[in-house]
């Protein structure tokens, strides 16, 4: 037992990418921007949410805590892969190591969670929008948003609890570039039978359960929008709604790529990385640049700059 003891893991070694140190500067770089504006971007746009009082409507609200989430989420990850590029040990302990999954599992489930919100929201604006104000008032906006980040906290909390039950001691070296839940699976010694069946108890369900949510509100607001007879009509509820379906699909997409058996390994890292670096990059600009209002604000913000700088 003291023998079996001394040879268990507590700190592991990110594999990463590459040891190439050309394409390791180059990495370093591409996710140093990219993570650059996707901080730039995200708190700039809860900012401006924050900022306009106009802005403080339901849809804006879950929007805000949406780019909260993906700043979040990008910010468990992204930093540790920047400097494992350069580290020569790209050492992270167990204790890091379950921080950052926590954090990551959090920010990606309440993204679903917000995201079926946000396709209710949309489904009351455009089938029901005479009763908007009463079916979707700050309120449940305020309830919904709370109950997504105590789901999310449950749910990281009982994945790292049970991750805590596995010894690790076949291999300190995690084939990912960040702590990922299967790749630790992989190098545990202690079966993880009872951590893979709370996957399929717990996050299948929440999957299924927001991805129906959207579709059936989408099916809904596509039904409701072609009996418009205008064009114009159409083409404007169209427009409010389809930013939020393209970020939806992309990252339910992934997700479900993601999801496959426990012993694949190479191809779950481009997949992870889209989903937790490139998404949280996109959704500012899909939302902004699809947006009117924003764009609107943003020209006054821009604006009253210009006339004070002269000034």
């Amino acid at each position: 037992m003291a023998k079996e003891n001394q040879s268990l893991t507590t700190e592991f070694i990110l594999k990463g990418f590459t040891d190439h140190s050309v394409l390791k500067t180059l990495l370093f770089l591409v996710f140093l921007a990219i993570y650059l504006i996707t901080t730039v971007g995200n708190l700039g746009l809860m900012a401006l949410i924050f900022r306009e009082r106009h802005l403080h409507t339901p849809m804006y609200i879950l929007l805000g805590n949406l780019a909260l989430m993906d700043f979040c989420c990008s910010s468990a990850i992204t930093p540790k892969m920047l400097q494992n590029l350069f580290s020569k040990d790209r050492m992270i302990s167990l204790y890091e190591c379950m921080a950052q999954f926590y954090f990551l599992c959090l920010a990606e489930t309440a993204d679903s969670f917000l995201l079926a919100a946000m396709a209710y929201d949309r489904y009351v604006a455009i089938c029901k929008p005479l009763q908007y104000h009463t079916m979707m008032s700050q309120k449940l906006c305020v309830q919904m948003t709370t109950g997504a980040y105590i789901a999310s906290n449950l749910h990281s909390v009982i994945h790292v609890g049970l991750l805590l039950r596995l010894t690790f001691c076949r291999s300190s070296q995690i084939d990912h570039s960040f702590c990922d839940i299967l790749p630790l699976y992989r190098l545990s010694c202690t079966d993880p039978y009872i951590n893979e069946l709370i996957i399929y108890i717990f996050s299948m369900p929440i999957q299924i359960i927001t991805i129906a949510t959207v579709l059936i509100s989408y099916a809904y607001i596509l039904f409701t929008v072609f009996k418009i007879k205008s064009r114009e009509g159409r083409g404007k509820d169209l427009s409010t709604c389809a930013s939020h379906f393209l970020s939806a699909s992309i990252l339910y997409i992934c997700l479900l790529m993601y999801i496959r058996p426990f012993e694949e390994g190479d191809k779950d890292i481009p997949v992870a990385i889209f989903y937790t670096i490139v998404i949280p990059l996109l959704n500012p600009f899909i939302y902004s640049l699809r947006n009117k209002e924003v764009i609107n604000v943003l020209k006054k913000i821009m604006r009253t700059y210009t006339i004070l700088k002269q000034a």
